[in-house]
C-alpha cells in the first residue's frame, strides 16, 4: 500500500513514532526540535564514523553527537540492506524523517514503514534535484531558493511535495551562509508539515517532471576560475563554493583559494582579466570579463584563510599582479 492510499484509509498520527535519518550539521536543528517538541524518536540512523583531519582520526557525524547527547538509540549501517530491515522490525517506526542522510533509501525500506519517509530538501522542487542544491543555486545566480518537504519515493527527489518555503538569496551571500539559514528554517517547516498532515490541511502534490533540473555532485575541480567570465559568473562560483570546496586560481604557479565576492562599485573593465586592480578594506579588486570583483578572503595551500588585505602583506601578490596563469 503506497502513502497516498494509506492517507485515504487511515488518519495521519498526531505524534508518529519517528526514525530520524541524517548526518551533517544541516540536519542537527531538525533533530533537536523534534526532541524538544516531544516527538518519539525510536532511533537515529546516521553515516558511519569517517576519518578526518591530518591524523585521519575516525570522527562521528554531527547528528551522531547530538543523538548521543540526547540519549537516543543510534545505528550506523554501511548499507540499508536486509540487516537494516531487521532493525526496523525491532524499533517499529511509523515514519522516517530524512534530512541530508547521505544514502539512497531503497523502496523496500520505505515500504516497510507505514508512512514511508518525509524528506526535507534544500531547494524548491522540482528545481535542483540531487546533491548540493544550495551551492548550485548560488553558482547559477538564482535570486531565490528554499526548502521542500515531500513524501519519498524510489526516485531522486521525485516524491510528492507537501510544503515549500521560499527564501531570497541576497547579493553577496555565500553557500555557507545560505546553508545555515535554511538549516534553521527546516525544523519549522517539518513541524508545520507533520501537524498539517495530522489535521488533514496539508495535501501531497505530484511534481511536474517537465520543470525538473538536476545538480551534479560537487568536486574540487568545479572550483577553477576563468577570469574572462562575466562578473556575475565569477562571483557566483566563488560564493557558491564558499566554504567548500572553494573556488581557486593560480599565481606564480601556486594555487590560491578565494572566498567571499561582490561586484566592484566602479564596474570598470581593464584590458587583462585576472589583473589585481586594487587592495581595499573590503578585499582584493580583480578584473573580470565585463568589470571587476572584490574578493574578501584568500587562502594559500597549507595556510589559514585570511582577509585579502592581510594576505597581501606577506605575499608577492600586489597591484598589477595577474591571476590565472
Amino acid at each position: 500500500m503506497d502513502v497516498k492510499t494509506t492517507l485515504q484509509t487511515f488518519p495521519f498520527p498526531a505524534r508518529p513514532r519517528i526514525m530520524f535519518m541524517g548526518t551533517p550539521q544541516f540536519a542537527v536543528p531538525t533533530l533537536r526540535v523534534l526532541v524538544q517538541e516531544g516527538y518519539e524518536i525510536v532511533s537515529v540512523v546516521t553515516q558511519p564514523d569517517r576519518p578526518k583531519g591530518r591524523g585521519r582520526k575516525l570522527t562521528p557525524s554531527p547528528v551522531k553527537l547530538v543523538a548521543e547527547e540526547q540519549g537516543l538509540a543510534i545505528f550506523q549501517p554501511q548499507r540499508l540492506d536486509d540487516g537494516f530491515l531487521e532493525i526496523l522490525t525491532a524499533r517499529e517506526p511509523e515514519l522516517f524523517v530524512v534530512v541530508a542522510f547521505g544514502q539512497i533509501i531503497p523502496g523496500k525500506v520505505l515500504r516497510a514503514v507505514r508512512w514511508g519517509g518525509i524528506n526535507i530538501h534544500a531547494s524548491l522542487l522540482p528545481k535542483y534535484r540531487g546533491s548540493a542544491p544550495i551551492q548550485w543555486a548560488i553558482i547559477h545566480g538564482e535570486p531565490q531558493t528554499g526548502l521542500t518537504t515531500m513524501f519519498m519515493d524510489e526516485g531522486m527527489d521525485t516524491g510528492p511535495i507537501l510544503l515549500q518555503r521560499t527564501v531570497d538569496i541576497p547579493e553577496g551571500q555565500t553557500a555557507g551562509e545560505l546553508h545555515d539559514r535554511l538549516s534553521d528554517l527546516a525544523p519549522g517547516l517539518l513541524i508545520e508539515t507533520l501537524e498539517g498532515l495530522a489535521k488533514g490541511t496539508v495535501k501531497a502534490k505530484e511534481q511536474d517532471n517537465r520543470l525538473a533540473t538536476y545538480t551534479a555532485k560537487l568536486t574540487r575541480e568545479h572550483g577553477l576560475l576563468n577570469w574572462s567570465w562575466p562578473v556575475s559568473r565569477v562571483c557566483g562560483l566563488i560564493r557558491g563554493l564558499d566554504p567548500w570546496p572553494g573556488a581557486f586560481t593560480f599565481f606564480n604557479k601556486k594555487m590560491l583559494k578565494l572566498y567571499g565576492c561582490s561586484h566592484a562599485e566602479t564596474g570598470q573593465r581593464g584590458s587583462t582579466p585576472g589583473t589585481v586592480r586594487d587592495v581595499t578594506e573590503q578585499g582584493l579588486e580583480i578584473e573580470a570579463g565585463n568589470g571587476s570583483v572584490i574578493v574578501r578572503d584568500i587562502q594559500a595551500p597549507g595556510k589559514k584563510r585570511l582577509p585579502a588585505r592581510e594576505f597581501v602583506k606577506g605575499s608577492p601578490l600586489s597591484l598589477g599582479s595577474r591571476l590565472g596563469t
